[in-house]
C-alpha cells in the first residue's frame, strides 16, 4: 500500500501533523508557532491509533479544544480503518511513530498529561508474545512514567484492566479484592501498578484505570472482543458461536465510555483518591455472563442462531467486578451507553461497511491476526519492531 505523504503546510492548516521521530525538531518548532496563542495544555496520548485511541481522542478534541493533542503510536494497525469519514489522526496535532520502548526526552518536553494506551492488548497475543509483552506492557510503561515525572509531567493515566482479578467467581471483586492474574497481559498490568505506585506524589498523580472489556463500534473495530464478536457473527451469518460454555463473567465497558472516564483522570484532584489510585471503571450492572451476551444479541437480532460449545474447556477467566469506588469518586463522568444501544450501534457500523466476512476470526480485524501477517511478511522483527 502507498505510503500517505501530504505536504507540511496542508497539513499544519488541518491541525493534523504527522511526522517520524528524525523530523520532531524541526517540524515541532514550527507548529509551536503556528498554535502558541490557543495551547493551553499538553496532552500526550500513545497507542492512540488502536481500537480505543480514536474515542479518546474525539473525546478529548471536544472536551479540551485549545489543547496540543500528541499521538505517539508504533503504527501497528495503522491500516485497520473501519467506516471512518476522515482519518482520526487528523484530530490531534502531531502524530509521531515511535517505539515506546525507545523514547527519548523530547517527546515529553512541556506535557502536562500522558494518557499511557500503548500496550500488547490482549490474552492471544500475549500468549504468542510473551517475551514483548512484558517489555512493553511493563518495562516501557515504568520507564515512561519515570521519564514524565523527572520532566515535570503533572498527570500519569494508565490504561490497565479488570482481568488481573483473573478466576474470581465468588462474589463482585473492588480494589482491595486478591489479584489473580491467569495470562502474560493481566500479569504485565499487576506488575505496572506495583512499580507505579512507587513513583506517584511530589506532585506526579498517576490513575490506574482497570478498566471492564472493552466494546462498542470504532473507526479502528476490533472483533477479538466478546460483544463485538457476536455481533460480527449475527451480521456475517446469523450465527454467534460461543468458545466458551457461555458461563464465565465479564465485565463490560463502551469505549467512549472509557474516553469519557480517561478525560476525568487528567482532570482529577488528587484528594480524590490520592497521588496513586488504581480503580476499576465499568458499571455495576454491566457485569455479564458471556451467554447472557449472545442472548441480548439474539433478541435484538431476529433469526440469529446460537452455538455453544459444550465440549470447551473451562474459561478460568471469569470475574464480576464491583465499580462503587469509581461512580463514588467520578459521579459526573459514569458510562451512558446502555448494551441495546452499543449492539444497534456496532450492528448498524458493520452494516454500512458492507460486512460479510463470516471468517472474520482469521482477518485483520483480529489483532493477533495482523501482527502474525506483519512478522510472516517479515516487516516486523521477532521482538516486534519494524525490520
Amino acid at each position: 500500500m502507498a505510503k500517505w505523504q501530504p505536504s507540511v503546510e496542508n497539513l499544519v492548516n488541518a491541525r493534523c501533523l504527522i511526522i517520524s521521530e528524525t523530523d520532531l525538531l524541526a517540524v515541532d518548532s514550527r507548529f509551536n508557532i503556528h498554535h502558541k496563542k490557543q495551547k493551553k495544555m499538553k496532552i500526550l496520548i500513545t497507542g492512540n491509533m488502536g481500537y480505543i485511541g480514536p474515542s479518546v481522542v474525539s473525546h478529548l478534541r471536544k472536551i479540551y479544544p485549545e489543547a496540543q493533542l500528541i499521538g505517539l503510536d508504533m503504527g501497528y494497525f495503522a491500516n485497520c480503518l473501519t467506516n471512518e469519514k476522515v482519518l482520526p489522526e487528523c484530530k490531534v496535532d502531531i502524530q509521531y511513530f515511535a517505539d515506546v520502548r525507545r523514547l527519548s526526552d523530547d517527546f515529553l518536553e512541556k506535557v502536562d498529561a500522558i494518557v499511557h494506551l500503548a500496550a500488547i492488548s490482549n490474552d492471544p497475543m500475549g500468549n504468542k508474545f510473551e517475551n514483548v509483552t512484558f517489555e512493553i506492557n511493563h518495562q516501557a510503561s515504568v520507564n515512561l512514567a519515570k521519564k514524565a515525572k523527572e520532566s515535570g509531567v503533572s498527570s500519569f493515566i494508565f490504561a490497565s484492566s479488570c482481568s488481573m482479578y483473573g478466576a474470581a467467581e465468588e462474589k463482585p471483586k473492588n480494589e482491595n479484592s486478591p489479584l489473580n492474574p491467569l495470562t502474560a497481559y493481566a500479569k504485565s498490568k499487576v506488575y505496572t501498578e506495583r512499580d507505579l505506585e512507587q513513583l506517584a506524589g511530589d506532585g506526579f498523580k498517576i490513575t490506574s484505570l482497570r478498566f471492564s472489556t472493552a466494546c462498542g463500534m470504532s473507526d479502528r473495530l476490533r472483533l477479538d472482543l466478546v460483544l463485538n464478536d457476536f455481533v460480527a457473527g449475527a451480521v456475517a451469518s446469523g450465527k454467534i458461536t460461543i468458545l466458551s460454555d457461555g458461563t464465565p463473567w465479564r465485565p463490560l465497558i463502551h469505549v467512549r465510555d472509557m474516553a469519557r472516564a480517561i478525560e476525568w483522570a487528567i482532570s482529577r484532584n488528587a484528594a480524590d483518591g490520592g497521588e496513586f489510585l488504581a480503580i476499576n471503571v465499568g458499571r455495576n450492572d454491566w457485569n455479564f455472563q458471556v451467554k447472557d451476551l449472545a442472548e441480548a444479541v439474539e433478541n435484538l437480532m431476529p433469526n440469529v442462531e446460537v452455538s455453544i460449545n459444550q465440549n470447551a474447556e473451562p474459561d478460568m477467566r471469569s470475574y464480576r467486578v464491583d465499580f462503587s469506588l469509581f461512580k463514588k469518586l467520578a459521579p459526573h463522568h459514569q458510562p451512558r451507553l446502555d448494551l441495546p444501544t452499543t449492539i444497534e450501534k456496532l450492528k448498524d457500523g458493520l452494516e454500512s461497511m458492507g460486512f460479510q466476512d463470516e471468517n472474520f476470526r482469521n482477518s485483520r480485524f483480529m489483532r493477533l491476526k495482523v501482527l502474525t501477517h506483519l512478522r510472516e511478511t517479515n516487516l516486523l522483527t521477532e521482538t516486534l519492531e519494524w525490520a
